[in-house]
Order: structure tokens, then C-alpha cells, then sequence
């Protein structure tokens, strides 16, 4: 499952950050990885970068994670097809009639990136623009990862806004906010 954002709100084409959430199944219980538009190299994979179209972003954790031997980013760039939309609606009209291919990857704070996976995102006609679900890597962390203190202190005021104002928007629609 994935989330598609753009994460300031202005009007497609506008420039904005862009944000994929995936939900990933583990043995065990599933995992949320949160990603938003940034630059490849250092220091720009730290910099959150606007783009005008979803194919050309490159996409990544920016705050690194605790892997087995040390910190770790996450990142996905576009393997096809290149030019793709950033507006929700016409992504979404997109990605239905071709699949968005993604190359996962994954370096030290200050290393080269190294492929680990790729994902193909499909979406049929009739599935939901949004449903509601939401993500949190705090509450469903990856596999054999952990967040560093100081990356959850960061992270947590901000998820916890998001969830607030999901759960309003739900309450305003007269409809309720669905668990993760």
C-alpha cells in the first residue's frame, strides 16, 4: 500500500515537496517507510527539494534510521515511466493505465546509494483516491530497525499533527478516522 503527497498543499503544476508513505509486508507486522522529495548527493539528501512532476523526484528518508550496522537512509527514484504528473488525481489517472516502477535503495548518511528493491505501484479505476489509511514509522518501524532517539523527538510532534488534523477532517465529513 502507498500514500502519494504533496506535502505543502500548493496546486499542481506548481513546484512542491513531494511524499510517498509505504506500507511494506514483514513476517510479523507490517512496516511504514516515509519518504519526501529530496537531493541525491550530500549534502542535498538532507534538503527537502520541490519538483513539478513525481517521474523526475528523487525520494528519501532524509532522517536516517538504526540498522544492524549503523545508520541508514532510504531512498526510491522513478525506473519508469518517466513523465508522471505530481497532481494526486492525474498520478492516480496515470498510474492506472501504467505502472509506476520504483528502484529502493539504501546508504550510510554520507555513502553511495545501493539498490535493494524495486516496487511496481499499480492502481485500477475503481480503487480510492485516499483511504483514509495513515502511516507512522514510529508505531510500525522496519524490520530489524530502530529510530534513533533524536530522529523520534524530531518526528513525533509532526506525525502526531498530521493524525490530529486526519482525524478532523474525518470528524468534519461526519465520517470517523479508520485505525491504522
Amino acid at each position: 500500500m502507498v500514500r502519494y503527497s504533496r506535502s505543502i498543499g500548493v496546486p499542481a503544476p506548481l513546484p512542491d515537496v513531494l511524499g510517498l508513505a509505504i506500507r511494506t509486508s514483514t513476517p510479523g507486522e507490517p512496516a511504514d517507510i516515509l519518504l519526501a522529495s529530496t537531493g541525491r548527493g550530500v549534502p542535498t539528501r538532507f534538503l527537502l527539494v520541490p519538483h513539478t512532476a513525481a517521474g523526475s523526484a528523487w525520494f528519501s528518508t532524509i532522517l536516517p534510521y538504526r540498522g544492524s550496522r549503523g545508520p541508514v537512509l532510504i531512498a526510491a527514484r522513478t525506473m519508469g515511466p518517466r513523465h508522471l504528473p505530481s497532481g494526486r488525481a492525474e498520478l492516480a489517472r496515470a498510474v492506472s493505465l501504467e505502472p509506476w516502477t520504483l528502484q529502493l535503495l539504501h546508504a550510510t548518511p554520507g555513502g553511495l546509494w545501493h539498490p535493494f528493491a524495486t516496487l511496481t505501484l499499480r492502481r485500477t479505476r475503481d480503487m480510492p483516491l485516499d483511504t483514509g489509511l495513515r502511516f507512522d514509522p514510529i508505531l510500525r518501524p522496519l524490520q530489524g530497525s530502530t529510530l534513533y532517539p533524536w530522529t523520534r523527538r524530531l518526528r513525533e510532534p509532526s506525525y502526531a499533527r498530521a493524525q490530529q488534523r486526519s482525524s478532523a477532517r474525518a470528524d468534519s465529513r461526519g465520517g470517523r478516522r479508520r485505525r491504522p
